[in-house]
């Protein structure tokens, strides 16, 4: 194969994969808690036919050198974790975190998941639960003669009895931070796993020492601009398209080539 239609086939590969990257942002709009990815491009290895600073002569050295690049490649997808708006919604288990910091999250398999998702619910014994069903760490059980149930920004849960039966705390809601939050592995769901990109979780009540403060009866909403996406979406296209000219015009030489020789 002609080197130059293996270039533009790796800048066919790369803008491919990242329309995928674009899709699934937009797929993702209204997910609550959802952090954009953005696609992270890398040029491939060089050839190297003349080394820049090479003798070229007895007394002249090349001053730029020749080296041909061997095409592109998606080396990682980043997630940007801004901030999302805040959304009301008046439930007394949608939480929304203002600032850094994740939701912990207890697996089945007894491992730790992470989330910006603060959308909860109560399972059948009273205890907070994801969508899923899966229990918030540390865990928070609700008794059940509760007529309000008020979250404080700095995680504490409280609860009114009924029957005047006054306030009582249950439990405190904790969040984990991460020195480097675009190493977590996304697991779908709304969770992410710590990796050793991530580092270990630093957990710690909200507000403190730099950890975001809670917000009851609010979501936090998707970080996915849609008139951004729109943009690098044609502009995938348009570089998607220019790569294909690229293998096209290639093709035409050779078959010139041919049918002249």
């Amino acid at each position: 194969m002609d080197a130059s239609m293996w270039i533009a086939k790796t800048g066919l590969d790369a803008q491919q994969m990242r329309m995928s990257v674009i899709s699934n942002n937009l797929a993702n709009v209204n997910t609550t808690g959802f952090k954009r990815d953005r696609a992270a491009f890398e040029d491939l290895l060089y050839q190297t036919v003349r080394q820049p600073g090479g003798q070229v002569a007895a007394d002249a050295q090349s001053p730029t050198g020749l080296m041909l690049g061997t095409g592109v490649r998606i080396v990682a997808t980043e997630k940007s974790h801004t901030q999302g708006s805040l959304m009301t919604t008046k439930n007394a288990l949608d939480i929304a975190i203002q600032g850094d910091g994740f939701f912990q999250i207890n697996q089945p398999d007894g491992t730790t998941a992470y989330t910006r998702d603060g959308a909860f619910k109560v399972s059948a014994t009273g205890q907070i639960v994801t969508s899923n069903g899966a229990l918030l760490a540390p865990g928070i059980t609700i008794p059940p003669n509760v007529a309000a149930i008020t979250v404080a920004q700095d995680g504490m849960v409280n609860v009114e009895l009924t029957n005047g039966g006054g306030q009582q705390q249950i439990g405190q809601i904790q969040i984990a931070r991460f020195v480097n939050p675009a190493g977590l592995q996304s697991l779908g769901q709304n969770l992410l796993r710590e990796t050793p990109a991530s580092g270990a979780p630093q957990v710690q009540n909200p507000g403190q020492a730099g950890a975001g403060q809670l917000m009851q009866g609010a979501l936090e909403a998707s970080n996915v601009n849609v008139v951004e996406e729109m943009v690098n979406m044609i502009e995938t296209q348009r570089a998607y398209e220019i790569n294909s000219k690229a293998i096209s015009a290639v093709d035409g030489m050779l078959r010139f080539l041919n049918n002249n020789m």
